[in-house]
């Protein structure tokens, strides 16, 4: 399954049908007069947020959403057939943006949501509902009203509760292997996570989602490497987890480059609660681990965790962290089976 996390799309709604002429034409009635009835109205575009989506890859197919038009109004006083209503479905923590990017329209945060965006234009009168005491014969009727249109971007946001922070080969996908039932892709080289990935922590019987985005390296936001594009993923996550690699030849300077980043993407990642970890040092003596970690604890102002996702040395005391910080109304945001996600398009 590819990931995708922006799509830009077209949506029409159906146009109202138009109203009809028509006279009663009856045996034993002299004067039949107008009978002709109202159009039908045009369907309704809607967004709707489902569970087991979580990518929009769809919309790289299909760009094109069209509400049916209702349907022409007919003698006898008899109103035409309203369009059926387009229903686009999308995953949870999904935005609609204007053309231009510069106004959010939507916002699904929650499954079930479902929002009407665009409105089907309502039927025409038909030639009876002109019928007035000086005009016994009218013979106009309403063309219909016009449907509503406009281009859109379809922009992801994943719902986490925790978000993975750090340089690339920082380690952060071993740790989420570990956790998780993730199976994020793992290799000594950079950038090896491409795309972002979820995974549910299961600990204490407590439950909570955990997000791991590519590594971040400085000018990110300026494009360097992969870039800061994903970073809107963990925009909504409650606390973020920053791995600083035990390895790197300064650990401060690591820190520091990342916090630049997420600073200079602003989103309010900057001020979030931070939980920062010393890891892979499963490869150093404690006299060095003790040395590293209080030098990391003086530039980031907090407590370091010393951690090794490899071997699983301070994992439960970073969840025990965690947990504390997302707090009692944790999860729920994705089912984890442990099998690859899929996407299923129904059409509509």
């Amino acid at each position: 399954m590819h990931f995708l996390d922006q799509a830009k799309i077209f949506c029409r709604s159906g146009s109202g049908g138009p109203g009809a002429v028509s006279f009663r034409r009856e045996k034993f009635i002299e004067y039949g007069g107008p009978d002709g009835g109202n159009g039908g109205k045009g369907g309704d575009i809607i967004f709707e947020a489902v569970a087991g989506l979580n990518t929009l890859i769809d919309f790289r197919y299909t760009q094109h959403f069209r509400a049916p038009r209702g349907s022409g109004g007919s003698g006898s006083n008899r109103t035409g057939g309203g369009g059926d209503d387009l229903v686009i479905r999308v995953p949870v923590g999904t935005q609609v943006l204007s053309e231009d990017k510069e106004e959010v329209l939507l916002d699904f945060t929650k499954v079930g949501q479902r929002e009407i965006f665009l409105r089907g234009g309502d039927g025409g009168r038909g030639n009876a509902s002109y019928k007035t005491s000086t005009n016994r014969t009218p013979r106009q009727h309403g063309t219909g009203w016009p449907c509503e249109e406009a281009w859109v971007w379809l922009r992801l946001k994943l719902l986490a509760d925790a978000g993975l922070v750090g340089l690339p080969n920082a380690g952060k996908s071993t740790f989420i292997n570990t956790v998780t039932n993730a199976q994020a892709k793992v290799g000594e080289y950079a950038f090896t996570t491409t795309r972002p990935q979820l995974g549910v922590v299961r600990h204490k019987q407590r439950e909570f989602v955990i997000a791991d985005i590519p590594g971040l390296i400085e000018g990110a936001a300026d494009g360097a490497g992969i870039g800061d594009r994903f970073l809107g993923h963990i925009e909504r996550c409650r606390v973020l987890l920053h791995l600083v690699d035990a390895n790197d030849d300064d650990v401060t300077e690591s820190y520091r480059i990342v916090r630049a980043e997420l600073e200079n993407y602003g989103g309010g990642l900057v001020d979030k609660p931070h939980v920062v970890a010393l890891n892979k040092i499963d490869t150093l003596d404690d006299e060095l681990i003790e040395a590293l970690s209080a030098e990391l604890a003086e530039a980031s102002g907090t407590d370091v965790i010393p951690l090794s996702g490899a071997s699983g040395i301070g994992v439960d005391w970073v969840l025990d962290q965690l947990i504390e910080a997302v707090g009692p109304e944790a999860g729920a945001a994705v089912e984890d089976d442990g099998e690859e996600d899929r996407v299923e398009w129904s059409p509509l």
